[in-house]
């Protein structure tokens, strides 16, 4: 007969042992692109600097996260996700770690802020994009399959160097998009994370498990305390 008098109740996720915890945290709002006023390139890639809101963003990320017991901070080469990071940084006494393949996907002749432009007066191409949710329709982008290998190997590097450990990799849009729906067999364009929002992602043994989405809480007006860690 069974006992009747065992329970079993309902539990959190727990990572397994051996899996490595990752929040991706997308960088803060950048400048705005002017014509004429092409930004910056870093390996042919455009580099604009954090604006006033974007610098304000970083510092609820770092009010959001301060508590965390974190291994490691990485960065990518743009000076967006290294600004995004600092206060973060600064107040846990961490240097961050530059990973350049996870910098943004290339976007060939639509970088220097060009893409901000088209996307916004719906050029055939950009709608061509994201319909067929495929970065290389623009002239000379970085092909999804190219992309993918890049950040996916990254991510599967630091997740080797923090078995057991808690990082926080401070990233773009396309590559936290990416990672994601590689995560779950989603399309391409299907996670599509605001600026200085938090997703999170745990690996381990070849799975990749999904916990959480862009997490804007610290963004809004009313937040004041860090919520539960996230460990």
């Amino acid at each position: 007969m069974p006992d009747e008098s065992v329970e079993y109740a309902q539990r959190p996720f727990t990572p397994p042992p051996g899996a490595s915890q990752l929040l991706l945290v997308r960088h803060g709002a950048s400048a705005p692109f002017r014509v004429g006023e092409d930004f910056a390139l870093v390996d042919g890639h455009g580099d604009p600097p954090l604006d006033p809101v974007g610098r304000q963003q970083a510092e609820r990320v770092a009010e959001r996260l301060a508590g965390e017991d974190v291994a490691a901070i990485y960065v990518t080469s743009l000076q967006r996700t290294v600004q995004t990071a600092e206060p973060l940084a600064s107040r846990l006494g961490i240097d961050p770690i530059v990973e350049p393949d996870l910098r943004e996907v290339l976007l060939g002749e639509w970088e220097g802020g060009m893409f901000r432009k088209h996307v916004a007066e719906g050029h055939p191409i950009a709608v061509q994009m994201m319909t067929e949710q495929r970065w290389d329709v623009i002239p000379g982008a970085e092909s999804s399959e190219v992309f993918t290998g890049r950040i996916v190997s990254a991510i599967e590097r630091i997740a080797a160097r923090h078995v057991d450990e808690f990082v926080i990799v401070f990233t773009h849009g396309a590559v936290i998009a990416q990672l994601l729906a590689h995560a779950t067999g989603a399309r391409r364009f299907a996670f599509l994370a605001d600026n200085a929002s938090i997703s999170h992602l745990v690996v381990h043994d070849g799975r990749w498990f999904v916990r959480r989405y862009n997490d804007t809480t610290h963004l809004h007006a009313g937040f004041t305390t860090a919520p539960e860690p996230m460990t």
